[in-house]
């Protein structure tokens, strides 16, 4: 049995959208529509024949509308094997006529959350009769189409066009009926264990019991890290229907837009979301270039032109074939710079229409529109939420329910990590907070250099050390297994420029060694968190060099 002709639907949905014309078309059609509460009353006042469930039932819709569909008029007419005989044979028995179509969408729990709704009218919102039909409907997917989303309904009309659906597209939909469900109770479950029930550790700690997610396939992908690798980019699928906060676009790389170029890899993926997370750390324009996720060059200046300039002058050899992030839209100025150098992705808010011109104008960069905002989690958002009035999870407390939008996981093996992102934005990350451990205090030039390598230096992988000078990096010193080889690498790639550079450390030096060479090589100031039980080793290094010394007491690692 493939096409089963649509005869007879129920229709029971809360968001309305585009209701009028599907009923228009189903009578039109000859389709008997069944329906339920206000959607009943909508159907009937686009003129559109419609009989109401309580008169297929017999009983009266009852507890302020918590029971409307829950009978077995409804649900063996959407649970009846059609192909079975003696499911035939029982409904003739009973005076039950299946339903070969289900239209129903689901009581808008998470934009109710979202909203600051108080707990009894978020829990009133939990739809019961909607998930049951729709998860009825899809397992009796062999004789019943499920519908739940209004973007479908051309497809109905269509197919009620056509003689109905076939039995691969009734799959298909019941697929996405099911996940349309496993969505709704995830978010349910998840306020329950952070706002509404949580335990001991969620009130005080702001980690929920249960966390959950769901995405969605966007796109297969040519291959993974390394081309034996299979790979796909997945979406969250809370994006689509709403967030608990109310959210709707996740943003990060996974939404950006692709505006020219190559489909995306994985490793444009890996690295673009590394440079959107530098760049857009940033208030002043700026431009990062990012080469296996570590940043060869990061830059503030005047104007993205400037910045560019200024980052990739810190290795333009390592810049060739990199990644580029710019925090605002990339002017023609900025595009022909870009053009100088073989790039494989430019992400950035925006592009003007000249610039678009000149950077199309290589088939091999990849342009994306990115829109701008806070840092990017390093991994999609896991649904839950945190309860005041501490959380770890970002900052501020908020109201119960706040979806974990910004959450930061990692797999291991058996499990998942769960951390909240580092945004440097830690009291420690104030210079105005910063402790002079040794040396005279520096200048506001200096200070804003200082500052600025610190910013940077949380998008570089520990071990790190960030040599800057004029707002721009001139050596990095990236991923090295011990300070004091990050501090080498630091130099060396500054070359004569780390002479008058400062310098940032994501974490404290275990010993002074780290910072002998870097006072060696004529840097002029160093910032680092301190707290190593050797501190006062570095603070006499330092007082001996003549180099200022500030301490934050916040760590930076990036793993």
């Amino acid at each position: 049995m493939t096409r089963i002709p649509i005869r007879r639907a129920l229709i029971s949905v809360y968001d309305k959208t585009g209701l009028e014309d599907l009923a228009s078309g189903l009578h039109a059609a000859g389709v008997e529509i069944v329906s339920t509460g206000s959607t009943a009353a909508r159907i009937t006042a686009a003129g559109v024949p419609v009989t109401p469930v309580e008169e297929l039932t017999g009983f009266p819709e009852c507890l302020g509308g918590r029971v409307k569909t829950l009978h077995p008029k409804v649900h063996a007419g959407l649970l009846a094997d059609t192909a079975n005989p003696a499911h035939e044979a029982q409904l003739a028995e009973l005076r039950i006529e299946p339903f070969q179509l289900l239209v129903s969408n689901l009581y808008p729990f998470e934009a109710t959350v979202a909203s600051g709704a108080s707990p009894e009218q978020c829990v009133e919102q939990i739809d019961i009769g909607g998930p049951a039909m729709a998860r009825a409907a899809a397992k009796n997917h062999g004789s019943v189409a499920v519908i739940t989303e209004p973007s479908r309904y051309a497809d109905v009309l269509a197919a009620v066009a056509d003689g109905g659906f076939t039995l691969d597209q009734r799959r298909q939909l019941a697929a996405e009926a099911f996940a349309h469900t496993a969505a709704y109770d995830v978010a349910v479950a998840s306020w329950f264990a952070s706002a509404y029930a949580p335990d001991e550790i969620a009130r005080d700690g702001g980690w929920p019991r249960v966390a959950g997610a769901l995405w969605r396939r966007s796109d297969v992908l040519r291959y993974g890290e390394n081309p034996h690798q299979r790979a796909a980019l997945y979406k969250d699928l809370s994006a689509e229907r709403g967030r608990l906060d109310g959210s709707r676009d996740p943003g990060g790389v996974a939404a950006a837009e692709l505006l020219h170029g190559k489909p995306m890899s994985y490793n444009n993926y890996v690295d673009a979301d590394a440079a959107r997370r530098a760049a857009y750390d940033f208030a002043e324009p700026c431009v990062a270039i990012i080469k296996h996720s570590n940043p060869c060059g990061i830059a503030i200046g005047a104007d993205l032109a400037e910045a560019h300039a200024k980052a990739n002058a810190c290795d333009p050899v390592s810049a060739f074939g990199g990644v580029i992030a710019a925090n605002g839209p990339v002017t023609a100025e900025l595009a022909r710079q870009i053009a100088d150098v073989f790039t494989e992705v430019v992400i950035a808010p925006g592009f003007d229409a000249e610039a678009l011109d000149i950077l199309s104008a290589s088939k091999n960069v990849r342009l994306l529109r990115c829109r701008p905002g806070g840092t990017t989690p390093r991994n999609p958002p896991l649904r839950g939420g945190f309860h005041p009035p501490r959380t770890p999870l970002g900052g501020a407390a908020g109201p119960p329910g706040v979806l974990l939008s910004t959450v930061e996981w990692r797999q291991v093996s058996g499990g998942i990590l769960l951390q909240s992102p580092d945004r440097v934005r830690e009291p420690g990350d104030d210079p105005a907070n910063w402790q002079l451990k040794a040396g005279l205090p520096v200048g506001p030039e200096m200070l804003a250099d200082l500052a600025f390598a610190w910013k940077a230096c949380r998008s570089v992988k520990s071990n790190a050390i960030l040599l800057a000078s004029g707002g721009a990096s001139v050596g990095v010193g990236m991923g090295q297994v011990n300070r004091v080889d990050s501090a080498r690498l630091a130099v060396l790639r500054a070359g004569h420029r780390a002479a008058g550079s400062v310098a940032a450390s994501d974490a404290y030096f275990p010993f002074p060694d780290g910072f002998e060479i870097l006072a060696e090589a004529g840097v002029r100031a160093v910032v680092e968190p301190g707290g190593s039980i050797r501190d006062h080793l570095t603070v006499t290094a330092a007082e001996a060099a003549g180099i200022p010394l500030y301490f934050t007491g916040v760590r930076h690692f990036y793993h």
